[in-house]
């Protein structure tokens, strides 16, 4: 962020391995998984980043993080002329022949990044995470009092809140007491015990702040070096950290409808439902704001077909894709075939998928190029999907890239 305001620097958190999220990550990085049809989950954070004003972004990777690198590289071209970027940053071993050894760890390995920019600021964000932001409100509370980080919380229920980094928030309601990350047995909110602030980890860290923390949890023995786990609980003991309520976050073109909309979707279930948020009539969250879009390089495909026969009703169904049998309730990723008499009912199908002639498809999500012979069946006969794929807690069927239905 330029122009005579404060300088930002944006770090993105892309490395984590996802392995909740399998088969989808058996072949790339989770923040690369496909969503909407058209995204990939990193586009979410980065378009946030970018419409809020900050164009100097660097995106950590390490795991299984060639589709990634190729998908920022290629999409996230800012102006070279004005000094804006989006680039991927591999793990480098700067510090020794090691991998990253957690978020914080990430950062501290990446210092050079900082030490160039030399920004007032840095904003480090998750990318796994599906939702719409204007950073700057959060950085203009970051600013105005004075905090060593600014963590970004959100409402959720105390019973789910066992997943997530819990923010206790003293009697201000913005100095955090106590950060508690992924408690057994949260404390809930003084106003409201049924529900906790939980952390979106979305952080806004003065940088002088965030380069001693960092410093000081690398001679730490004991520490796991994580942003939550580590560096939050470091500043909070200071009553340097504060929380950033996202309810009061507003983004231009929102509805009161999808305002304060966040989804983890590091789960498979989590991800299923989040698409089931999208196709109804009246979505919880939509992909349609023209004020606040969400970003991606949209290819050069043809407009959808539906042929002869073809039935489509609440559904996202993305560029290059013909439909000729029936779609209910289903995203559908560029280049999808739906043959005559197919069904395909709220399911997730991503690029390149062919459903035969016939074939019925139920409550899957389809990785990359599945195919889906005449006459066979997904989601019909639960035995069976469970002996031959993946088969989520709540019952959703996944199947990897390349798949071919027996």
């Amino acid at each position: 962020m330029r122009g005579g305001g404060p300088s930002v620097l944006g770090i993105v958190l892309a490395g984590g391995a996802g392995k909740r999220l399998m088969p989808l990550t058996a072949d790339r990085a989770k923040p690369a998984v496909t969503f909407g049809g058209t995204y990939r989950l990193v586009d979410f954070v980065l378009s946030s980043l970018v419409n809020g004003g900050i164009l100097r972004i660097c995106v950590l990777t390490q795991y299984k993080s060639h589709s990634l690198d190729r998908h920022v590289t290629t999409t996230w071209r800012m102006s070279s002329l004005l000094g804006n970027y989006v680039t991927p940053v591999p793990a480098q071993q700067r510090l020794g022949p090691r991998w990253y050894l957690g978020s914080a760890d990430a950062i501290l390995q990446s210092l050079n990044l900082i030490h160039d920019e030399q920004p007032d600021y840095v904003a480090v964000f998750g990318a796994d995470h599906v939702y719409r932001m204007d950073p700057r409100q959060m950085l203009d509370q970051h600013v105005e009092h004075g905090a060593g980080v600014t963590v970004a919380g959100i409402k959720v229920p105390r019973a789910d809140a066992s997943g997530f980094g819990v923010i206790t928030p003293g009697a201000d309601g913005i100095t955090v007491e106590r950060f508690l990350e992924k408690p057994a047995d949260p404390p809930g909110l003084p106003d409201d015990p049924g529900h906790v602030f939980a952390s979106m980890g979305n952080y806004m860290f003065t940088t002088k702040a965030l380069l001693e923390a960092l410093h000081e949890d690398a001679e730490d023995p004991q520490s796991v070096h994580d942003m939550g786990g580590s560096i939050l609980p470091r500043i909070t003991a200071q009553g340097a950290a504060h929380v950033y309520d996202f309810d009061a976050n507003h983004v231009p073109g929102e509805t009161s409808r999808v305002h304060g909309y966040w989804r983890d979707v590091g789960t498979l279930d989590a991800y299923y439902d989040a698409h089931m948020d999208l196709v109804s009539d009246r979505p919880a969250f939509s992909l349609y704001n023209r004020d606040w879009p969400i970003h991606t390089n949209p290819g050069s495909l043809p407009p959808a077909k539906i042929g002869n026969g073809g039935i489509v009703g609440e559904s996202v169904i993305s560029p290059g894709c013909v439909v000729r049998g029936q779609v209910t309730c289903s995203v559908l990723s560029p280049g999808v075939i739906v043959d005559s008499g197919a069904v395909v009912q709220g399911s997730v199908l991503h690029h390149g998928v062919r459903v035969g002639r016939g074939a019925i498809v139920r409550g899957a999500i389809l990785d990359k190029n599945v195919d889906v012979p005449p006459g066979a069946t997904v989601g019909v006969n639960p035995e069976r999907d469970r002996e031959l794929y993946t088969v989520s807690e709540a019952g959703v069927i996944a199947l990897g890239k390349g798949s071919r239905v027996g």
